[in-house]
């Protein structure tokens, strides 16, 4: 399945963002402890709008980060319950807009809005898109048993297990061993 292109990139963070907790990071730590971490993620991936920079802006992110995360634990038709709250709670109004080296696509939130909300609207209208291509499946929890990070699987065959490569080859070294016996 291929989605819009800033749909990929807002479903990118997503994953990225949620990824950064303790227990779904590398580390097993909060990746983002700090404003300087958050900061650096929101580069990365060329985050626009309002920054406050500071540590009640850091504790909004971690809250939504939480909330995000959940999105993950809920089947398509419970997703669009909270799709739609977070549109709502955000008073989205969809617009186009081009900036920086961007092209055309949508934002719903002024880039004024608090950091935090900016990213639930965003997030929420990318996971329109998922729901509306009944492609809700393309978000999964990561199969090993020891990672609570999360995925999209933009595959072909839809068939990715795990969030990254170093779980798939802890997992199938697990394996190989049991097999060994």
């Amino acid at each position: 399945m291929r989605f819009a292109p800033d749909t990929e990139e807002t479903l990118a963070f997503l994953v990225a963002l949620v990824n950064t907790a303790p227990g779904a990071s590398r580390s097993g730590e909060d990746e983002v402890p700090g404003v300087p971490e958050l900061m650096a993620l929101l580069d990365e991936f060329r985050y626009s709008g309002r920054r406050d920079r500071d540590d009640a802006e850091l504790a909004q992110v971690k809250r939504t980060r939480s909330r995000l995360r959940h999105m993950f634990d809920l089947d398509r038709d419970e997703a669009v319950t909270e799709v739609n709250t977070m549109l709502r709670d955000g008073r989205a109004l969809p617009f186009l807009t081009r900036h920086d080296d961007f092209d055309w696509h949508l934002h719903a939130t002024e880039p004024g809005a608090p950091l935090a909300e900016r990213m639930r609207v965003e997030v929420a209208l990318a996971l329109v898109d998922v729901i509306r291509g009944d492609e809700w499946d393309r978000l999964r929890v990561c199969e090993a048993h020891d990672c609570d990070g999360v995925l999209l699987d933009l595959s072909r065959n839809g068939a990715k297990r795990y969030c990254s490569v170093r779980c798939g080859n802890r997992m199938n070294m697990i394996a190989y061993r049991r097999r060994l016996g």
